[in-house]
This record gives structure tokens, sequence and C-alpha cells, in this order.
């Protein structure tokens, strides 16, 4: 995975142990993510799927894209489509993604890369690989994430951030055998780079064969562990968690997250996300691309979009 890393992590500021009476999240449930295709034929797996949105507030799903070797002429992206109401975040692990939208934004994220969309009040956007990807093949990996808006930002200007590789806060864990990439937020005091319009963490996480992270996380914050790669356990009670699935954790103050012994040698380390925000606990009314609080706001989505108050594609 050539998303950021570091030879010696022994050069990294270290994540604190847990203190007398901090306490562990507990494991409330595992799930395994479906495996299906998006836009043009991508492949995908739904992260979060059979994960109740309660649990997931303020997030609303994930999908893992790839990891996929692709020959000459195979590269896909997404056509144009709009979005309203929440954010998406992409994360690009290994290949290159360009992306343009509606109102004049857009750009290319690469290995280790990040692109924060805020759609707000909507916009029409692509999302494809450059033609020297599509002529050439290559390795296509990477996430991406929506994350709700709250009522009050869900009609805001659309925006971007574009995050990259080198600005990600990179930590290790107390024995040094984990390298912590944190995106956005904040994990054990340090900020990572991506400002959030709801408060939240995310990070990325690489685990060495048989070593133990124990990640500090907001009190007030939900948490969900999903497994890009390798296999391990999560919590205390060392739950066993593999490529594909994801955990949802209880609430605590620190999260334990263990890779197995032995890996197998497509996938030498234990590599997940980790993600969690503080809950909205507002009403959610989701069709396709507009996450709305009411289904009357959804139907004026569409009829906006199909009205053409998105903007247009540009020539």
């Amino acid at each position: 995975m050539p998303a950021v890393t570091v030879d010696d992590l022994t050069v990294l500021d270290r994540l604190r142990e847990p203190g007398l009476g901090d306490q562990p999240r507990p494991v409330w449930q595992i799930s395994t993510a479906p495996q299906g295709y998006e836009g043009e034929g991508f492949p995908v797996r739904r992260a979060f799927a059979g994960i109740d949105l309660q649990h997931l507030d303020p997030f609303i799903m994930m999908d893992q894209m790839g990891e996929v070797e692709y020959a000459p002429g195979e590269p896909k992206g997404t056509p144009w489509h709009p979005h309203r109401g929440f954010e998406t975040v992409t994360y690009i692990i290994d290949g290159t993604f360009d992306h343009q939208d509606s109102h004049g934004g857009g750009g290319t994220i690469t290995n280790g890369d990040t692109q924060w969309m805020t759609a707000g009040s909507g916009l029409l956007h692509i999302e494809a690989p450059p033609e020297w990807l599509v002529q050439q093949g290559g390795l296509f990996h990477g996430i991406q994430l929506w994350v709700n808006l709250p009522r009050g930002a869900k009609m805001s200007d659309p925006r971007y951030q574009d995050i990259r590789s080198g600005q990600v806060q990179l930590l290790t864990s107390a024995d040094a055998g984990s390298l912590v990439r944190v995106i956005a937020g904040s994990v054990d005091g340090h900020e990572g780079p991506g400002a959030t319009c709801t408060p939240m963490s995310l990070v990325h996480a690489t685990i060495e064969p048989g070593a133990r992270l124990e990640l500090p996380w907001e009190v007030g914050f939900n948490a969900l562990v999903y497994v890009l790669n390798g296999s391990g356990t999560v919590g205390t009670d060392a739950r066993p968690i593999r490529t594909g699935q994801s955990a949802v954790l209880g609430a605590g103050d620190y999260l334990t997250i263990a890779a197995d012994g032995r890996q197998e040698s497509r996938s030498p380390k234990l590599d997940v996300i980790v993600v969690g925000g503080q809950p909205i606990r507002e009403p959610l009314a989701w069709a396709g691309p507009f996450v709305m609080n009411t289904k009357s706001e959804v139907m004026q989505a569409y009829e906006d979009f199909q009205k053409g108050r998105f903007g247009h594609i540009p020539a």
C-alpha cells in the first residue's frame, strides 16, 4: 500500500497507553460487507451494510473501492451524478482518480490523498481514472465515506478540501508496532488536516503482525472499525475480524485492535479504517444521492436536479 508510510516508526510521536480508570470499548457487532459494483462497473464492498443507521450516525455508508488490478482498458469511474445534503470523503490508497463538478471544482488525487467534498445545497459530480491509467491499467484501491450534515448545514454552499498524503498526521502506538494516519479530527490531542462540519475522526492504521493497537478515542463519538486487508482481533475479548468485516463498538475511552501473528502473503499487515463522530440525532430521509431530513426535501432535491438547478455539466 503506497498510502503514506514511514520506514522507522520509532521516530513518530507515540499514542499514550490507557490509564487507570480508562474503559475499553466493547464490541457490539461484527458484520461482513457484501460485494457488488458501482458507477460504470468498478468493484466495491459495502462496508457498513447490515449496521443500524442509529449506530452509524453521523455516517451514512462507506464503500471499499477495489482492491483491483486493472488490465489496460479496464479502469472505470462514475458517470455524472448529483449530490445534496451530505459530504463525500474519497481516500485513495493505491491508484489515481480525477474528479470534476458543475461549479468548476476538481482535481486529481493519488496514493494517500483525500478529496473531501461538502455537497451541501447540491452539485453535479464525476469521478474517473485519468486517460493514461485507462490505457495502461494498474492497481486501484480506496474508500468513499458519506458523512451526514446537520439540518442547518444541508443547504450550505458546496466546497472542497484536497488533502495531500504529506499533510496527514502520522503517529505510532506505544510499542511502535502500528502506523496511525490521522486524516481528519483529533486522536489523543493530535490533529489531522481535514476540517469537519460534524465533529468526527478518520484514521487509517497499519498494524504489524502480532502487534496490538490501543487507540484513544473521543468519549462522545461512536466508533467503527473496518478491515481493508489482513486478519486480527478487535476488543479486549479478542473478537476475530478479517478483510471486508466491520466492527461496531460501544462506549469507552479507547479501542483495541490486534493483528494476527501470521498474515497471508498478499496482505502482510493488518490495515483498518477507524471512524467515529458525534451523532447528529436528527430525522433522516435518504434516497440515492440525496440525504435530507424529510421526504418532501428529498422530492425537492429530485425536482431541483431535473430542472438543472445543480449547475450544468461543463463542455
